[in-house]
């Protein structure tokens, strides 16, 4: 029997050497930023940078798919298109709900919200779509927001603010973010800035966020600014920092000056939440790359994923500081296929248990007591020569994720590095949930407070790889939980 090349090639999309199978992907070509999240009628409609002829960054549009569980994705056609007033950049979607716009006839529809970028000029334009987001149509007096004279002008984040009933805009420029109000999407005014003096300033700043939330699911609630960098952050090259405090509608104060990283990994940049989520839940993901060597990284036909959908969430620490925490969102649960039953044991000092790593995407559950532990080790995609390691030093304080053992990685010396996270685990208590994907790891230590996201190559001629866990310094390890959970593939 002949084969059929056709066929063979159909039976492959989606399942191609190093293909995420639990996180979204483009069907082919490059993909960078997550733009226009947004719920609307049923639906999650996730846009995207998109450079449709090449796997390189390159004139950006707006690709598109939507889901109905955030984690089954349906592509649909481009979204939009460069034109004479240039490339697509990032932004956001709103409902407009009141039809505010006027582009609805007393209707609602979405509007999206984009930096128009040229070689000379990044200004804000917008979109309206009657059709749940299927066509677009440019506003006829693009941009609504000239360029005051900034070279970094871009990546526009509207939300309503319902106490003056009216819009509001934070846009980042330069190592700063600008405030702007309208009540009808068209016409802006400039009301504060932000950033002076806080954070993080590596780089440029770029898609910013904000969001409310309640503190510890009370009636307090606080305000949570999310900016990205393109250079300098934690782990090196892009990453992200937020900001806690307090907005009145027109100026953001912030409630502390040091800075603080949404993600400690290298492999999570552009943070964007969803617009108009039912229920009061607040929801973001990120692309999962980085600038360093976002260009290069071995994936074919396309490149780049995003992160696990996350939700976000403030709470109280043991110190007393309002911290922000990520989980994945609950939907994950919907993928889990049969698991090892939870169990408990102990390791005991340099003591080793081994296990057989799952053929596919995975989630690792691990309930730790360190009473009498002084560094604990797991690891993933563990063979002779390579694997990736997840260690907690107590005398440190600090969570490790290290991927500098073997793995492909020569498209570039930035990538194969350890990174750190400060974990303060006050009862002498760990709980980590380690996502694994073919080509990434997710890890959430202590219930989202710190989050490590890298992206890792393993070598394609190792067929089978392991798992393991160590007690390397102390009496002993008391594992109070382990599950091994696999996860079902989201290409079906």
């Amino acid at each position: 029997m002949s084969s059929n090349p056709l066929k063979e090639k159909e039976d492959m999309k989606f399942h191609e050497l190093y293909r995420p199978q639990v996180h979204f992907t483009p069907e082919e070509m490059w993909m960078n930023d997550p733009n226009g999240l947004v719920y609307y009628r049923g639906e999650y409609h996730l846009f995207y940078q998109y450079h449709p002829f090449s796997k390189q960054w390159g004139p950006m549009h707006w690709g598109h798919a939507v889901s109905t569980d955030l984690l089954h994705w349906t592509h649909l056609p481009i979204a939009l298109y460069p034109d004479e007033l240039g490339m697509i950049f990032s932004g956001s979607c709103v409902v407009d709900y009141g039809d505010t716009s006027g582009f609805f006839d007393g209707e609602d529809g979405l509007v999206a919200i984009f930096t128009h970028a040229d070689q000379e000029h990044q200004q804000q334009s917008i979109a309206y779509s009657r059709d749940a987001g299927r066509t677009w149509e440019k506003y006829e007096a693009n941009p609504v927001i000239k360029n005051p004279g900034v070279e970094d002008f871009r990546d526009p984040k509207v939300l309503w603010y319902e106490p003056e009933q009216k819009w509001v805009m934070v846009l980042a420029a330069g190592q700063e973010v600008y405030f702007y109000e309208s009540k009808n999407l068209k016409d802006w005014t400039y009301t504060s800035s932000f950033g002076d003096g806080y954070g993080a300033h590596g780089g440029v700043w770029e898609c910013p966020d904000l969001i409310e939330l309640p503190v510890d699911g009370g009636p307090k609630k606080k305000w949570i600014l999310q900016v990205d960098i393109g250079e300098g952050a934690v782990a090196g090259g892009s990453g992200g920092q937020y900001f806690i405090g307090e907005f009145e509608g027109k100026s953001f104060v912030s409630d502390h000056q040091d800075v603080r990283w949404l993600d400690y990994g290298k492999d999570f940049y552009a943070t964007q939440s969803f617009a108009n989520v039912e229920g009061g839940r607040c929801i973001w993901l990120a692309w999962m790359s980085n600038w360093l060597y976002a260009n290069e990284v071995p994936t074919s036909p396309w490149r780049s994923a995003m992160s696990i959908p996350r939700e976000v969430m403030l709470k109280t620490d043991h110190q007393g500081n309002v911290i922000l925490c990520q989980e994945p969102i609950r939907e994950l649960d919907c993928l889990k296929a049969s698991s090892d039953a939870s169990r408990s044991f102990p390791l005991f000092n340099q003591e080793i248990r081994s296990l057989p790593q799952p053929q596919g995407p995975f989630e690792w559950q691990l309930s730790l007591d360190i009473t009498e532990a002084n560094v604990f080790k797991a690891t993933v995609f563990e063979s002779t020569e390579e694997g990736v390691s997840i260690v907690y030093n107590k005398g440190t304080g600090k969570l490790y994720v290290d991927r500098s053992r073997r793995g492909v990685r020569s498209f570039s010396e930035d990538f194969a590095e350890c990174y750190e996270a400060p974990v303060s685990c006050p009862n002498e208590e760990l709980n980590l949930r380690i996502i694994v994907d073919t080509s990434s790891i997710e890890v959430f230590a202590n219930d989202g407070e710190v989050v490590l996201t890298n992206l890792f190559f393993p070598s394609p001629d190792i067929k089978e790889f392991r798992m393991s866990l160590e007690c390397k310094e102390g009496q002993q390890l008391n594992v109070a939980k382990q599950q091994i959970q696999p996860l079902k593939s989201v290409w079906i």
